[in-house]
Parts: C-alpha cells; sequence; structure tokens
C-alpha cells in the first residue's frame, strides 16, 4: 500500500480513483475548482470532487500550481508516495514533478503518442481510427511526453460517440493503471522512451467547434457528430434558432446543395459537400432530443429548408 495523491476532475477519472483507492491510502485529492454551470450558473463542483467528499478525503482546488506556492506546499506536507493524475487540466511544474519519491503517473486516453493534448477520445474519431486505446506514462515537464510504463488497445465500434468510447476507456484505464502502479512499485516496469517523430497533437475542444459545416463531406460530418457527442454537440441553424443534430448516417448514394433538406426514408436528410447526412434525431433550441419523424410532424416545412447561419444562405 502507498500514499497516493489523486489529480483529475471529470468523470473519467473515478474508475481508476475508484479502484486505487480500494489498495492505497488516499492522502489527497486535487481537482478544478467549482465552475459555474446550469441557466443559473451555480459554482458546481467537478464530479472528482463529489466522489472524494462523499468518501471523507481531503479536497484541494488551487486555480494553478505553478503559480500558487501554497498549493504546492500543503501538496509536499501530504508526503505522497506517488501522484496519479487522471485528466486533471492544470499543468503540473517541475517542483511537483519531482516531489514523490516514486513520481507522477498519468493515465492518457490515446496510444502515445499520438494525439498527445487535452481532447484525445474526440480526436480518435474526429480521424476515423478503428481503435485506440489508454497509456500510463511516467510524467516529465513536455505534455503527455513522458517515457511510457504501460499501453493497452481499444476497438472504436462505428456507432461510438465521445461518451461512449470515453465509458469504455475509463473502464480499461482504471484496470491498466491499477496493475501499473502494483508494478512500478515493485520496480518491474522499465519506462520505454516515447518516439518524437510520431507525436500529434489534439487542441482542446471548444462550443465552437460544434457547428457544423455543410459543405464538408457527409462520412467528415458524421465523425464530429459522435466526436462532439455529449459536449458541445453538433449544431446547426434554421429559422435563426439551434438545432442539435444527433449520430446520423451517410448516404454517399443521394445527393442536395449543402445545408438542403432533402426527404430520405420518410424522414430528412440533408446536403453536404459530398453525398447526403440522414437524419436520425434533432433537438430543437429548449426542447429535448426527439426522433427526425416526429420533428417533421410537427415541421412539415423543414423539408426543403437550407440549414446555416443567415449570412451563410445569404453567400
Amino acid at each position: 500500500m502507498a500514499r497516493l495523491v489523486l489529480m483529475g476532475s471529470p468523470t473519467f477519472a473515478l474508475p481508476t480513483f475508484e479502484a486505487l483507492a480500494e489498495e492505497h491510502e488516499i492522502v489527497g485529492v486535487f481537482t478544478q475548482p467549482d465552475k459555474p454551470a446550469g441557466r443559473g450558473l451555480r459554482p458546481t463542483p467537478p464530479p472528482v470532487k463529489v466522489w472524494a467528499q462523499e468518501r471523507g478525503l481531503p479536497v484541494f482546488q488551487p486555480r494553478s500550481l505553478r503559480r500558487d506556492p501554497e498549493a504546492v506546499a500543503q501538496l509536499r506536507a501530504l508526503r505522497p508516495e506517488v501522484i496519479v493524475v487522471v485528466a486533471y487540466g492544470l499543468i503540473l511544474p517541475p517542483e511537483v514533478l519531482a516531489l514523490p519519491p516514486y513520481g507522477c503517473l498519468n493515465l492518457h486516453a490515446s496510444l502515445l503518442p499520438r494525439y498527445r493534448g487535452p481532447a484525445p477520445i474526440q480526436a480518435a474519431l474526429l480521424h476515423g481510427d478503428s481503435e485506440t486505446g489508454v497509456t500510463v506514462i511516467w510524467m516529465t515537464e513536455e505534455v503527455d511526453a513522458g517515457p511510457i510504463l504501460a499501453m493497452e488497445r481499444e476497438p472504436i465500434y462505428p456507432e461510438d460517440t465521445a461518451e461512449t468510447l470515453g465509458e469504455r476507456l475509463a473502464r480499461r484505464g482504471a484496470r491498466l493503471m491499477r496493475e501499473t502502479l502494483r508494478r512500478w512499485l515493485a520496480g518491474e516496469i522499465t519506462p520505454q522512451p516515447q518516439d518524437p517523430s510520431q507525436a500529434t497533437y489534439c487542441p482542446r475542444i471548444t462550443k465552437a467547434d460544434g457547428e457544423i459545416d455543410w459543405r464538408r463531406p457527409a462520412v467528415e460530418i458524421e465523425r464530429r457528430i459522435r466526436a462532439f457527442t455529449p459536449w458541445p454537440g453538433a449544431y446547426t441553424f434554421w429559422k435563426g434558432r439551434l438545432l442539435k443534430i444527433g449520430p446520423a448516417r451517410v448516404r454517399l448514394d443521394l445527393h442536395a446543395p449543402p445545408g438542403r433538406v432533402v426527404p430520405v426514408n420518410g424522414g430528412a436528410g440533408v446536403g453536404t459537400g459530398e453525398g447526403v447526412l440522414e437524419l436520425r434525431t434533432v433537438q430543437p433550441e429548449g426542447k429535448r432530443m426527439m426522433p427526425i419523424e416526429a420533428f417533421l410532424n410537427g415541421h412539415p416545412d423543414f423539408l426543403g429548408a437550407t440549414l446555416g447561419r443567415e449570412e451563410a444562405r445569404d453567400g
């Protein structure tokens, strides 16, 4: 049993933290500060904070570890033997990386060095990869570039979204981190350096990334919809109001002008730069996601419309 400090924020980290809490002494949990959420913009704690508080674990929420000497002092006082990081969202400065005798271990949701950066799950879906995985690395100052301690692969299925793929990777990562930490503490692992020539980087996803450009090929748009489910969601505009698009089907045998809504199989599809995207579900602004057939019953004028921002349609 080792003294661990856990660092993470989203739901993705919870399976790993739960697995480690069964075998080790958790002396502290570091997570992001509460953030405004919902219509009332009330301060909302990250899932890791809720998990830690339910177990009576000490919680720390510094805004930065590089510019907060007090947070580093608090961390040092905990005397961790290992720091385990899973989707924390803050950079660890050199003094933190050097603090625990067994180092800082990070679980990353890709087959490193592919998709270094904050959105590896979305990146794998956007690129149409047939597989991805999880990697445990020994952390260094360069983000996601430390030597590899362990890696496991995970297939990507045609219907996968960032949510479904993320759930599987979180479970696989928990098993991998638990076994890797056990072997690391026993001195059974020799770190393997990453090949920097094979490294790729994926940027952070923003709300704006979810807007659909109907001039792009249907295959690419379909990937974006799955990659951005559940957040930020893929969306377009109809009559000036936001319309979210759920996972859809690519029809390369059909053609229509980009953004034009056409009848398909008793429902509707949208023309793209290459092929038609057959809609399955849509979510009008302020309402719930619904089958396209139900939406058409209430909005028959949707057929024949052109989707997108007003300025795009006017141009």
